[in-house]
This record gives structure tokens, sequence and C-alpha cells, in this order.
């Protein structure tokens, strides 16, 4: 038995691969493109472990996947590949495009292919899982109800409504062909291994180095929060539980604004490291908001707890003090992934914010 995972070098993959791997057995078969976010580091604990096989390779390359699905005959295709930073898809929205969908949609034909051959308890076992967010849902008012499944998508970025797109084919291929998916979307994530370009290893980052936080707009802007290992967790409930052709959204129960989220972490970078030059939020700055931000998104996760008895097991406040620790601890990580062209990046998003 043997899963296929897309993606699965980058931070919310290799947190799955990892914990998957602490929980089972059952071999990996990990394939991801090795793009600015996705980092061999990040599994580097796997060395030599024969239950994972590292691939690296494009979702679009549909014989590559076609040959991989031949060879290594998993039960499931855990999908998380995917182009995910909103400021990225503004500037870029090509390469989102091509990922998001393109991409999905040659991994659903591939995995149709291989499904369609299965035979007895094999075909019947197999599942496609598509692991999505809460961003296709759109924007919430201050007053609205949490997004729940069955809420009508309105993406408002590149980014978001690429990941719309491809959470509508993955429905069609089921209603059409009968390939055997469930979809996950989730709320933001936080945790090891995220990439320094994300609110939350961003700020805890740029403390570290005495430089401003960088805050849209009036920091009002409120994001439901979910520890990345509740993520996978419920991820492995809905591969293991989920009824074919449903969608199960996955939060964390923890609106916040992001001007909160951030002094939270200068709070905690205070007590576990201080600055001999004064509170770390002093750094804190209010620049330009970027185009078509979200105001609020919140989760109603009411759904998977009701059919498959999961809940997040971290409070926020239990998830941000790991988090920032973990920073603290893995200087080296941090080094390692910010390279030339991510401080490039860095100071094309923000250098013209003021």
């Amino acid at each position: 038995m043997t899963i296929l995972v897309t993606g699965g070098a980058g931070f919310i993959g290799s947190n799955f691969v990892l914990d998957w791997l602490a929980q089972s057995d059952e071999p990996v078969v990990n394939l991801d493109a090795l793009t600015y976010a996705g980092n061999l580091g990040n599994l580097k604990s796997l060395d030599g472990d024969a239950r994972h096989v590292f691939v690296q390779g494009d979702i679009c390359d549909r014989d590559l996947v076609e040959g991989l699905l031949a060879r290594h005959q998993p039960r499931a295709v855990v999908h998380f590949a995917a182009e995910s930073h909103v400021d990225r898809s503004i500037h870029g929205p090509g390469m989102f495009m091509r990922t998001n969908i393109d991409g999905t949609f040659a991994l659903l034909e591939a995995s149709r292919s291989y499904w369609s051959k299965l035979e007895g308890d094999a075909k019947a076992a197999f599942r496609f899982h598509h692991v999505s967010t809460d961003e296709v849902y759109g924007s919430l008012k201050p007053t609205d109800p949490p997004f729940a499944e069955t809420n009508p998508y309105e993406p408002n970025s590149p980014y978001s409504a690429s990941k719309a797109a491809s959470d509508h084919l993955v429905r069609a291929w089921h209603h059409t062909y009968g390939l055997p998916v469930v979809t996950t979307n989730c709320s933001n994530n936080y945790g090891p291994y995220h990439f320094p370009e994300k609110l939350i290893p961003l700020m805890i980052v740029n403390a570290l180095a005495g430089k401003p936080l960088p805050v849209y707009g009036d920091g009002q802007q409120i994001r439901d929060w979910l520890y990345v290992k509740d993520h996978c967790s419920g991820i492995r409930a809905v591969l293991a539980g989920g009824r074919l052709g449903e969608t199960y959204n996955i939060g964390g129960w923890n609106e916040k604004a992001n001007i909160d989220i951030v002094k939270t972490v200068c709070a905690l970078l205070d007590e576990l490291k201080p600055d001999p030059a004064g509170p770390y939020s002093r750094l804190i700055t209010y620049v330009t908001d970027r185009p078509g931000h979200d105001r609020r998104y919140a989760i109603d996760a009411r759904k998977i707890e009701r059919e498959l008895g999961w809940r997040p097991a971290e409070t926020f406040d239990t998830g941000i003090r790991k988090t920032v620790q973990w920073y603290l601890d893995n200087a080296a990580w941090v080094a390692d992934v910010q390279s030339g062209a991510y401080k490039d990046w860095i100071g094309t998003n923000y250098g013209g914010r003021t």
C-alpha cells in the first residue's frame, strides 16, 4: 500500500508527509517541482528512509504522473501542489493558472486513467483527495456566519480564482466520470516550515532581523488560523472516512485580526528572545493595502466534526507559541530559504508600499 502526494516538499505537504510517516509505515511517493517554496530541507529527517520516495517533477507532466501511478500503484492521491500566495498571483497570475488549473486537470486525467484500470477492492478503495482553500468562498462581512461547504464560490484574487477552478474540475470529474474524490477547504495554516513570505513567518524573521513588520492597511483583516499539524490530521480523517464527492471545511475556530497576530508574535518574541533595542512592536509599519484584499474569512468546521469526529487539537495560543519557538530553534533553515530570489521578491512586493 502506497500513497502519492503532490507538493510534498512545500509547507503543508511536507508537514503532511512527516506526520504520515511518523504514524504509519505506508510508503509515500512525493512528487514536487521544487519551485521557490518547495524545499527538500523540510524533509531532511527522512534521508535514507525507504518509505519516502521523492521525485522532482511537474504535475502538468501527465506522462510522468502516469508512469508514477503505474509503477507505484498508490491507493490514493493527495493533491497539495499549488501556487498559493495571493500577492504573487497579483504580480504574476500566469503561473497560478498553469499549476492550479492545468496541473490539476493533468493530475485528474492521469488518475482517471489509472483508476479505470484497477479492479475489485483496489478500484473501490482508491481516493483522489484535493486540498483547497477557504479563499474560494470570497470575503465575509463582520456579522456574516462562517463559510459552510454550501456557500457559493466568489473568489476575489487570481490565486483564489485558480483554486476555485481546480475545485470545480475535481467535482466534475467525480460527477461525470465517477472518479472517487474528496475535497477539503482549509483556513489559514501556520506552523513549522512555513515559507517566510506569509504573514506569521515574515513577522518572525523580520522582527529577529530588526526589519520593519509590514501590515497591510489598518491590519483589521480577519482570518481563521489553523495549526498545520491539525490540518494534517483533518486530511487523514477525510481521506479515511469522507464521503465520496463531498467537500469538508477544515478550520481552527480561531478568528484573529492580522494586527492582533502581529502583536502576539511580538509579545512572544519579547518573552522568548528579548531585543535590547526595545519591544518588537516598535517595528510595526502600516503599508498600503494590496488590491482586492478580502476583509474576513472564517470556517464553519461542524460538518467534519459531525461526520468524522475531527476537531483541532491546538488552540491559537498553544499553536503560535510552538510556531515562534520552532523558528527560534531553526535559524539555519530560515537562512537557507532566504535566497537572493526571496529577497528580490520581498523588495518587489513591499518596496513601494509606504
